[in-house]
């Protein structure tokens, strides 16, 4: 049995507001030392998201295209030319390729503009029936002249009928243009997708009929190249069945010597090569974002049409329309400003 009941209850008694008096300072010395540790984490999450926010504020990411292709090429020549710090930063995305960036300026995260085929859109008018409304354009870039190189044999588009005609590899501007023009001019050949290197030499040993290029002339290949007599580009009339995405075009004589007489030309279309924007509602900071670069690139467009650039910026007219589509509201302001008279959008 305890003897020292009442005594202990009495020093308890007398402790208790000692204890209730000192628990109170404990808390708030432990609360205080919490304070001061989470004081500079705070701030330097606070930090964080601010430089966040302003790189992604005015960052434009273009979907550019294959890395060894044109488009990414002139997307990184932009990137240099308009870096402004943090005011603008233009970031330029491999894809694969021009064709299938249309794809990612509509569905991709980050992506503002892109390089595209003017055709591409084709694929898109059962899926997309509004997207001639969705995208707008800023700048066309340049034209890509259709070839149509064929064997001594070969004489006219129709009889390419059932022969073996190459679009160089998946991806590249004629695999995916290439099979939509014959198809609209009712050919149907037999299709293979190899490099256009290993199906020029098919042609020589007769195992392909044609090979068919779609990008900037001259091509090199047939410049360069040692070609048999009869071995000739075939003429592609312009008419009502290109009028939506294609421009009249013509191969000379100057630019193909070996392949084409002096005086004559042989006519062909051309692919248009665009730099497009999503059509952003005006309020929004997408919107504000390629207003900044339209502005920037235009301004020192001449920048890159100077030494140390592709050669290809100097033939490139900002007032230039693209076929099927409305020019960007900021880019035509630019315009409107520069000749001081409103113009139409198209």
């Amino acid at each position: 049995m305890n003897m020292f009941p009442g005594r202990y209850f009495r020093l308890l008694a007398a402790l208790t507001p000692l204890v209730l008096a000192l628990h109170p300072i404990d808390l708030h010395a432990q609360k205080a030392k919490a304070d001061g540790q989470s004081a500079p984490s705070s701030r330097r999450a606070s930090s964080y998201e601010a430089q966040k926010e302003k790189m992604n504020a005015w960052t434009v990411g273009i979907a550019g295209g294959l890395i060894e292709g044109a488009p990414l090429r002139l997307a990184a020549e932009m990137a240099r030319v308009v870096d402004d710090g943090p005011n603008l930063h233009l970031l330029p995305i491999v894809t694969r390729g021009a064709t299938e960036n249309l794809n990612s300026l509509l569905y991709l995260r980050g992506v503002d503009l892109a390089i595209i085929n003017s055709d591409s859109l084709e694929e898109y008018k059962i899926q997309v029936p509004e997207i001639r409304r969705r995208i707008t354009y800023l700048l066309n870039l340049f034209p890509s002249e259709l070839h149509i190189f064929v064997r001594p044999e070969i004489v006219s588009l129709q009889d390419l009928a059932g022969k073996k005609v190459n679009f160089n590899t998946q991806g590249t501007a004629a695999a995916y243009s290439g099979p939509l023009i014959l198809s609209r001019l009712g050919i149907n050949a037999e299709n293979t997708f190899i490099p256009h290197q290993v199906a020029l030499e098919q042609m020589r040993k007769g195992e392909m009929a044609a090979v068919v290029f779609i990008t900037s002339k001259p091509v090199d290949a047939f410049v360069r190249g040692r070609w048999e007599p009869g071995f000739k580009f075939l003429p592609v009339e312009y008419g009502s069945k290109f009028e939506d995405y294609y421009l009249p075009a013509t191969l000379e004589a100057a630019e193909y010597p070996g392949l084409i007489k002096q005086g004559e030309r042989v006519p062909t279309i051309a692919v248009p090569t665009a730099l497009v924007a999503f059509n952003w509602p005006a309020h929004t900071n997408r919107y504000q974002r390629v207003a900044r670069f339209v502005d920037t690139l235009f301004t020192r467009i001449d920048k890159l049409q100077g030494p140390g650039f592709d050669r290809k910026w100097k033939s490139i007219n900002l007032g230039a329309t693209v076929p099927g589509l409305d020019r960007f509201a900021a880019a035509q302001q630019w315009l409107d400003r520069q000749a001081g008279t409103p113009r139409a959008s198209r």
